[in-house]
């Protein structure tokens, strides 16, 4: 007479199982939080690209200077003024004589539900209708200025408190707008590193 096999799993191979996953979930936990915090930081750092992108395009296509700017404020209107700590960006026209009207092209989110994320760099950017980075000590923002980086460069350092790979968005006097690694110098070897 045949036999035949139990089906399912035994209580001991279930807590065995059960026991393993407990295991593996406890030694990836942290992992998949550094994981989630430099996703934030990726995240973060498109959208501050993105914007950054699409001032310098709108210049070119009005071929007017035009500001990228920080704010605090989430409303998207011409009252917003500029702030450093700011997690939204705006993009405006800047007059191009007194009483020009001014318009505000386009905002955004630089950070949204990326708690413990820092941004530092500039404030404000100004664009001239070639696309490329220009100073204006009055681009008719409250509380910023447009000036030139000394070293050639804008920078914007982007960093999460529980992340271990940090980003930066470069802008050159040229109007060159890249991410890369500050971690890693800029080579044939390191095409995300930063100049």
């Amino acid at each position: 007479m045949l036999t035949r096999p139990p089906h399912g799993f035994s209580l001991v191979e279930l807590m065995v199982a059960v026991a393993l996953l407990a295991l593996l979930m406890a030694l990836a936990g942290p992992s998949f939080g550094i994981w989630i915090a430099n996703a934030k930081t990726r995240t973060l750092s498109d959208n501050l690209q993105n914007g950054l992108r699409l001032a310098q395009a709108e210049a070119a296509r009005r071929h007017r200077q035009v500001v990228f700017f920080r704010t605090a404020d989430p409303a998207c209107n011409a009252g917003v003024s500029a702030a450093a700590s700011g997690s939204h960006w705006v993009v405006r026209s800047v007059a191009l004589v007194a009483g020009d009207p001014v318009e505000t092209i386009q905002c955004g989110h630089i950070a949204e539900a990326t708690d413990g994320a820092t941004v530092t760099g500039p404030v404000a950017l100004c664009f001239n209708g070639i696309g490329r980075q220009v100073a204006n000590a009055d681009p008719g923002v409250g509380g910023s200025t447009c000036t030139l980086p000394p070293g050639g460069n804008s920078n914007f350092d982007i960093t999460h408190a529980q992340g271990n790979r940090p980003l930066r968005v470069v802008v050159t006097l040229a109007g060159s707008v890249r991410l890369c690694d500050p971690a890693r110098t800029l080579s044939a070897t390191a095409p995300d590193g930063c100049p």
